[in-house]
């Protein structure tokens, strides 16, 4: 994603986005709602990747304001625009995240098509390696599957790193509470994602917080059917749910 510490070399002009709401404005209250929520920072909104279709309009922004909020604030937005054409009147949703891949998602599932949305590859660092492009097209597609307990996402120049803490929508899941972790290497500009399994909340959020003071351990592998092990007849207690809003 974008960030001051881009090489010079390679910035080129940042584009700006287009809401193409003017004459939308026969709903005070929405157009209000929408100006406090998302337009009031419009020229500081980077459209990573953006879809029209019919009525409809999909947006995913870097929110460069973000850097300047509360420490580890999400700095993505995803914005899902519905006019009616004939009234000059529109209703919007948007969510505030931490990673492009889960804007995709929340986008995909409120209709827009999978392959409209590619991000634009000149704008941020590139994906490092196969794994993280891998990992990114799943949590687009399968965003749905898990609710989002705990983000935080660190911009300092010496560690650009982002921290997300997932539970899983499937209580028969094996590894219930998930770690993303995404980290930007500034030297060659490229970016990887990576994440773990945990059985608790509390282990994952820990992992989080020892990743962000640097003390963190290797991320415990996500557990599936075939490396599972558990003794014949032994349930799994309940697991807690994270922390803080679900998607």
């Amino acid at each position: 994603m974008l960030s001051p510490t881009e090489p010079a070399s390679a910035r080129k002009p940042i584009p700006q986005v287009d809401f193409d709401l003017d004459g939308f404005d026969a709903d005070e209250e929405i157009y209000l709602d929408f100006y406090r929520k998302v337009a009031v920072r419009e020229d500081m909104l980077v459209p990573l990747t953006e879809h029209h279709s019919g009525a409809d309009s999909f947006y995913v922004l870097f929110d460069r304001t973000a850097t300047w909020g509360r420490p580890g604030m999400p700095q993505v937005l995803a914005v899902h625009l519905q006019r009616d054409r004939e009234k000059r009147t529109f209703t919007f949703e948007r969510a505030a995240l931490p990673l492009p891949a889960m804007a995709q998602s929340w986008l995909i599932h409120r209709g827009c098509p999978p392959d409209a949305i590619s991000l634009n590859p000149e704008l941020g660092p590139p994906p490092a390696d196969e794994a993280t492009r891998a990992l990114e097209r799943r949590l687009a597609g399968d965003g749905d599957r898990y609710a989002m307990g705990y983000s935080y996402t660190s911009d300092d120049p010496d560690d650009m790193v982002t921290v997300v803490a997932l539970r899983a929508l499937d209580e028969r899941a094996l590894s219930p509470f998930r770690v993303v972790v995404e980290e930007v290497d500034t030297d060659a500009w490229t970016h990887t994602l990576r994440e773990g399994g945990f059985d608790t909340v509390g282990e994952a959020l820990q992992w989080c917080d020892d990743r962000l003071t640097g003390e963190a351990g290797p991320l415990p592998p996500v557990r599936t059917a075939i490396t599972a092990s558990r003794p014949t007849g032994v349930a799994k207690a309940p697991a807690p749910c994270p922390p803080g809003r679900s998607r």
